[in-house]
């Protein structure tokens, strides 16, 4: 069975599942060395860890117990000295527990021989410790001074180097455990990479035989569908596989073969469409430059109408104007004749004052006139009357001088209201003259105001007949123009539908349907 002829699904399928097995392979070898990794994790942290600590804390409290001994063999104090004996005692049954754990969780032969030195040791280092404690808390300072280094001090030092080869095989186990975890992980990684790169090459080789199975089949109806976007439908189409390329070119042939044929008939069709149309469209234009003929004739009648009613208007409301005008221009006149009227009465009563005026100045005269008598007689009794006269002498010719030069100014006074007498009743005459005009102005401008009213009446009513005969213009210009349009949007649809027409038949000849 040829490759091209399963189907994609399982092409796909087959070179998924051998990475897939490669993946599975690689997952199975990373857990077992995962394992591993995890077992050599697990002694270090339950097994080897614990012991290095519990040997360390077992040097600890050793020395511990030494810094006591020697804190006790230098102080004098009783009280310090038991109290160092007491956290000496604790540090004991410490060491003690944990170098009995230590031999408890002891797994190997080499565990176990370390552990039984460091406590053959301590056998050893207990009685001398407990005989220096003994004569320290009794107070033996000396007899404990010369027992340390002597026997005690051989004894601790042994006990120490018990501890340090126990710590020292645990720390050097603890140290080889973590080397092998390192060795696993540095093999498992190389493992893994390399698993890694053969899933790498097989997924390329894989996709590389199913997207060639698959894209060159792919290619063929690439070319076949861009023939068809050309409007090359001449192409021979063959399906070669049984796969799911092989049914996209048997529907491609099929599509192929059914375009030709519609391509074909709509090549017939579109003929017929646009001889149609082209009759509909030659007698739609026709109707339209008649209607527009019309439509024209109707506007120019309707803007002369409104050009006519605009002047009508203009007219009457030049005329209301002219009405407001002229009615102003009448109460004007009006006015004017009132202030005539009061003009005339004003000029009556400052005449009366000029006379009145007039006879006051006589009066003045006929004072200064009596004035100047009696200074006359007194200037001539201050003679008789000698050298005892003389100072009334001069009073009486000062009141003669000041009566004659009153006499003199009322003489000129009357002189100019003479004057402005005359000229007063002149200006009266001209005013009475006025005050008539006045009046029969105001008759004019009330004759006038008639008049207009009469016209700015008339012009209303005559813009309203013209008002009337526009709106019916108007109402036919539209009308037309509604035609015209109408007309105009058929003949643009059938020209539309001709140009489509054309279109589809430039469209349609694109296609190319014989070899």
């Amino acid at each position: 069975m040829r490759i091209t002829d399963m189907k994609i699904g399982v092409r796909l399928a087959l070179g998924f599942g051998a990475v897939m097995a490669l993946l599975l392979a690689i997952a199975v070898l990373g857990n077992l060395q995962l394992g591993r990794l995890a077992d050599g994790i697990g002694l270090i942290v339950k097994d080897r860890y614990p012991k290095t600590v519990m040997a360390n804390t077992v040097q600890i409290q050793v020395n511990k117990i030494a810094l006591d001994i020697r804190d006790i063999l230098l102080t004098d104090d009783p009280e310090r000295i038991k109290a160092l004996a007491a956290d000496a005692t604790a540090a004991d049954r410490k060491m003690n527990a944990f170098l009995d754990k230590l031999k408890e969780v002891a797994r190997t032969e080499e565990d176990r021989r370390y552990v039984e030195a460091a406590i053959a040791a301590r056998q050893a280092y207990v009685p001398a410790r407990d005989k220096l404690m003994a004569l320290a808390l009794a107070g033996q300072v000396e007899d404990a001074k010369q027992y340390l280094p002597r026997q005690f001090m051989p004894v601790q030092i042994k006990y120490f180097i018990a501890l340090d080869a126990m710590f020292d095989y645990q720390g050097g186990l603890m140290d080889a455990a973590g080397e092998t975890a390192t060795q696993d992980s540095a093999s498992a990684r190389h493992i893994i990479n390399a698993l890694a790169l053969v899933a790498l090459l097989l997924a390329a080789v894989v996709a590389w035989l199913v997207s060639r199975s698959i894209a060159r089949p792919l290619v063929h109806a690439v070319t076949v569908a861009r023939r068809v976007a050309q409007g090359d439908l001449s192409a021979r189409v063959e399906a070669r596989s049984r796969d799911e390329t092989g049914e996209l070119m048997m529907a491609l042939k099929l599509m192929n073969d059914n375009l030709r044929n519609i391509v074909g008939r709509v090549r017939h069709g579109t003929e017929a469409i646009n001889h149609a149309a082209g009759e509909i469209a030659s007698g739609n234009l026709d109707l339209s430059a008649r209607t527009e003929q019309q439509a024209g004739s109707i506007e120019e009648t309707a803007s002369a109408m409104e050009e006519l009613s605009s002047t009508v208007r203009q007219n009457a409301h030049n005329a209301s104007e002219a009405t407001a005008l002229a009615g102003n221009a009448a109460r004007i006149a009006v006015q004017g004749g009132d202030v005539v009227e009061q003009v005339v009465r004003t000029m009556a009563d400052i005449n009366a004052s000029s006379r009145q005026i007039v006879d006051i100045i006589g009066v003045i005269d006929g004072i200064a006139f009596q004035t100047n008598i009696l200074a006359l007689n007194a200037a001539v009794e201050a003679a008789r009357a000698g050298e005892q006269g003389r100072g009334f002498a001069v009073v009486a010719s000062e009141v003669r001088s000041l009566a004659q030069r009153s006499a003199t100014a009322a003489r000129e006074i009357k002189a100019l209201i003479h004057d402005s007498v005359g000229k007063i009743d002149s200006g009266a005459t001209l005013v009475q003259e006025a005050g008539s005009t006045m009046q029969q102005v105001v008759a004019s401008v009330q004759r006038v105001n008639a008049i207009i009213t009469d016209i700015s009446t008339a012009s209303r009513e005559q813009s309203g007949g013209i008002e009337e005969i526009h709106h019916a213009i108007t109402l036919m210009d539209e009308a037309t123009q509604q035609n015209a349009a109408l007309v105009e949007e058929a003949a643009a649809a059938a020209q539309a539908m001709r140009d489509q027409a054309a279109q589809l038949r430039e469209a349609v000849g694109v296609f190319r349907l014989d070899a």
